[in-house]
């Protein structure tokens, strides 16, 4: 067996193994609740800006994904990728009552 170092990356350097069926505007609309989440909280950086923190929280939330592998895919620790899906789902809005 031989083993495959080579990365595997998507054209913007994310790294999934899932491809999305999303369009742009959920992503737009995850990243903006995100960016007013971490303005509210006060946090000053993160290491990953908010569009691709939305498209590795709806890979791990749409589609299973394992955190671990989209954390080390990206060069951050599996825990900040969980922590990342929790502040969102806690951040989403409520469902509108009927």
């Amino acid at each position: 067996m031989k083993k495959n170092n080579l990365a595997v990356e998507g054209p913007d350097g994310l790294v999934c193994t899932a491809r999305l069926p999303l369009s742009s505007a959920t992503l737009n609309w995850l990243a903006d609740l995100i960016r007013g989440h971490l303005k509210k909280i006060g946090s000053r950086w993160r290491a990953l800006p908010a569009g691709r923190i939305a498209t590795i929280v709806l890979a791990v939330l749409r589609c299973d994904q394992r955190p671990g592998d989209l954390a080390g895919g990206n060069g951050i620790h599996r825990t900040t990728v969980t922590r990342w899906v929790r502040e969102a789902v806690v951040c989403w809005p409520p469902a509108p009552r009927v």
